[in-house]
Protein backbone atom coordinates (compact mmCIF):
# COMPACT_ATOMS: atom_id res chain seq x y z
CA UNK A 1 0.00 0.00 0.00
CA UNK A 2 1.50 3.22 -0.77
CA UNK A 3 -0.65 5.41 1.76
CA UNK A 4 -0.95 4.98 5.53
CA UNK A 5 -3.62 3.43 7.21
CA UNK A 6 -3.91 4.00 11.16
CA UNK A 7 -4.14 0.44 12.44
CA UNK A 8 -7.54 -1.23 13.52
CA UNK A 9 -8.78 1.06 10.48
CA UNK A 10 -10.60 -0.38 7.21
CA UNK A 11 -8.33 0.76 4.47
CA UNK A 12 -11.27 1.68 1.81
CA UNK A 13 -12.93 3.29 4.67
CA UNK A 14 -10.78 5.07 5.97
CA UNK A 15 -9.66 6.58 2.90
CA UNK A 16 -12.57 7.18 1.04
CA UNK A 17 -14.46 8.33 4.53
CA UNK A 18 -11.95 9.96 6.41
CA UNK A 19 -9.36 11.29 5.07
CA UNK A 20 -11.01 13.44 2.06
CA UNK A 21 -14.80 13.14 3.36
CA UNK A 22 -15.84 15.92 1.01
CA UNK A 23 -14.67 14.08 -1.86
CA UNK A 24 -14.45 10.24 -1.02
CA UNK A 25 -17.92 9.96 0.43
CA UNK A 26 -19.47 11.92 -3.05
CA UNK A 27 -17.48 9.06 -4.99
CA UNK A 28 -18.72 6.37 -2.62
CA UNK A 29 -22.44 7.64 -3.48
CA UNK A 30 -21.44 7.67 -7.35
CA UNK A 31 -20.22 4.35 -7.04
CA UNK A 32 -22.45 2.87 -5.20
CA UNK A 33 -25.15 4.30 -7.01
CA UNK A 34 -24.19 2.31 -10.52
CA UNK A 35 -25.18 -0.76 -8.78
CA UNK A 36 -28.06 0.59 -7.12
CA UNK A 37 -29.88 2.55 -9.96
CA UNK A 38 -28.52 0.69 -13.08
CA UNK A 39 -31.66 -0.64 -15.52
CA UNK A 40 -28.54 -2.57 -17.49
CA UNK A 41 -29.14 -6.63 -17.68
CA UNK A 42 -26.25 -7.95 -15.28
CA UNK A 43 -24.74 -9.87 -17.99
CA UNK A 44 -23.86 -6.62 -20.12
CA UNK A 45 -23.12 -5.13 -16.69
CA UNK A 46 -20.58 -7.48 -15.73
CA UNK A 47 -18.97 -7.37 -19.19
CA UNK A 48 -17.99 -4.08 -19.25
CA UNK A 49 -17.28 -3.90 -15.21
CA UNK A 50 -14.67 -7.15 -15.59
CA UNK A 51 -12.93 -5.82 -18.41
CA UNK A 52 -12.55 -2.67 -16.81
CA UNK A 53 -11.30 -4.30 -13.92
CA UNK A 54 -9.05 -6.60 -16.20
CA UNK A 55 -7.88 -3.68 -17.59
CA UNK A 56 -7.19 -1.65 -14.34
CA UNK A 57 -5.16 -4.57 -12.38
CA UNK A 58 -7.73 -3.91 -9.35
CA UNK A 59 -7.68 -7.41 -7.69
CA UNK A 60 -10.81 -6.35 -5.27
CA UNK A 61 -12.99 -5.68 -8.96
CA UNK A 62 -11.21 -8.64 -10.02
CA UNK A 63 -12.60 -10.94 -7.15
CA UNK A 64 -16.08 -9.20 -7.50
CA UNK A 65 -19.03 -10.41 -8.83
CA UNK A 66 -22.28 -8.25 -9.08
CA UNK A 67 -25.33 -10.11 -7.64
CA UNK A 68 -28.88 -9.43 -8.21
CA UNK A 69 -31.65 -10.89 -6.86
CA UNK A 70 -29.85 -14.40 -6.27
CA UNK A 71 -28.16 -14.28 -9.53
CA UNK A 72 -24.69 -13.70 -10.58
CA UNK A 73 -22.65 -14.43 -13.72
CA UNK A 74 -21.13 -18.24 -14.24
CA UNK A 75 -17.81 -19.12 -12.75
CA UNK A 76 -16.33 -18.87 -16.86
CA UNK A 77 -17.72 -15.17 -17.56
CA UNK A 78 -14.51 -13.31 -16.61
CA UNK A 79 -12.64 -15.53 -19.08
CA UNK A 80 -15.08 -15.26 -21.74
CA UNK A 81 -14.44 -11.44 -20.98
CA UNK A 82 -11.23 -11.31 -21.67
CA UNK A 83 -12.03 -13.22 -25.10
CA UNK A 84 -14.78 -11.21 -26.23
CA UNK A 85 -14.08 -10.79 -29.46
CA UNK A 86 -14.18 -14.37 -30.74
CA UNK A 87 -16.49 -16.47 -27.26
CA UNK A 88 -19.60 -17.78 -28.42
CA UNK A 89 -20.98 -16.87 -24.43
CA UNK A 90 -22.06 -13.69 -25.38
CA UNK A 91 -24.69 -12.20 -27.12
CA UNK A 92 -24.32 -9.25 -29.28
CA UNK A 93 -25.40 -6.27 -26.40
CA UNK A 94 -22.61 -8.14 -23.86
CA UNK A 95 -20.14 -8.56 -26.58
CA UNK A 96 -20.72 -4.49 -27.18
CA UNK A 97 -20.32 -3.74 -23.49
CA UNK A 98 -16.82 -5.48 -23.29
CA UNK A 99 -15.87 -3.60 -26.41
CA UNK A 100 -17.19 -0.65 -25.42
CA UNK A 101 -15.20 -0.80 -22.10
CA UNK A 102 -11.84 -1.70 -23.19
CA UNK A 103 -12.74 0.81 -25.91
CA UNK A 104 -13.41 3.31 -23.12
CA UNK A 105 -10.33 2.74 -21.35
CA UNK A 106 -8.04 2.02 -24.12
CA UNK A 107 -9.11 4.31 -27.28
CA UNK A 108 -11.68 6.68 -26.35
CA UNK A 109 -10.71 8.72 -29.61
CA UNK A 110 -10.97 5.92 -31.66
CA UNK A 111 -14.77 5.33 -31.08
CA UNK A 112 -15.61 5.70 -34.84
CA UNK A 113 -19.19 5.48 -36.60
CA UNK A 114 -18.92 2.44 -37.57
CA UNK A 115 -19.00 1.97 -33.93
CA UNK A 116 -22.02 3.87 -32.59
CA UNK A 117 -24.19 2.39 -35.69
CA UNK A 118 -23.47 -1.19 -33.58
CA UNK A 119 -23.83 0.77 -30.50
CA UNK A 120 -27.06 2.33 -31.51
CA UNK A 121 -28.50 -0.60 -32.95
CA UNK A 122 -28.26 -2.60 -29.50
CA UNK A 123 -28.51 0.29 -26.63
CA UNK A 124 -31.03 3.30 -26.15
CA UNK A 125 -29.47 6.40 -25.86
CA UNK A 126 -30.38 5.86 -21.90
CA UNK A 127 -28.70 2.73 -22.19
CA UNK A 128 -25.53 4.46 -23.89
CA UNK A 129 -25.27 7.46 -20.91
CA UNK A 130 -25.75 5.08 -18.20
CA UNK A 131 -22.84 2.36 -19.30
CA UNK A 132 -21.16 5.10 -19.84
CA UNK A 133 -21.31 6.68 -16.39
CA UNK A 134 -20.46 3.05 -14.73
CA UNK A 135 -17.78 2.50 -17.57
CA UNK A 136 -16.39 6.00 -15.48
CA UNK A 137 -17.04 5.06 -12.24
CA UNK A 138 -15.15 1.67 -12.57
CA UNK A 139 -12.28 3.12 -14.48
CA UNK A 140 -11.89 6.08 -11.83
CA UNK A 141 -12.16 4.15 -8.79
CA UNK A 142 -10.70 0.94 -9.90
CA UNK A 143 -7.83 2.50 -10.93
CA UNK A 144 -7.45 4.72 -7.89
CA UNK A 145 -7.53 1.47 -5.84
CA UNK A 146 -5.01 -0.34 -7.88
CA UNK A 147 -2.67 2.78 -7.78
CA UNK A 148 -2.72 3.59 -3.69
CA UNK A 149 -2.48 -0.30 -3.33
CA UNK A 150 -5.84 -0.37 -1.62
CA UNK A 151 -7.03 -3.08 -3.67
CA UNK A 152 -4.27 -6.02 -2.26
CA UNK A 153 -6.16 -5.38 1.64
CA UNK A 154 -9.58 -4.73 0.49
CA UNK A 155 -11.96 -7.34 1.81
CA UNK A 156 -15.07 -8.50 -0.23
CA UNK A 157 -18.31 -7.81 1.85
CA UNK A 158 -20.30 -10.91 2.64
CA UNK A 159 -23.60 -11.53 1.09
Amino acid sequence: MHIDIPEGQEPIGYVWGEMVPGIGMAAANFSLSVYEHTTLGLREFEAARLRIAQINGCLFCLDWRTEREGQQVEEEFADAVTQWRTTDAFDDRTRLAAEYAERYALDHHGLDEEFWTRMTAHYSQHEIVELSMSIGSWLAFGRLNHVLGLDAVCVLPTH
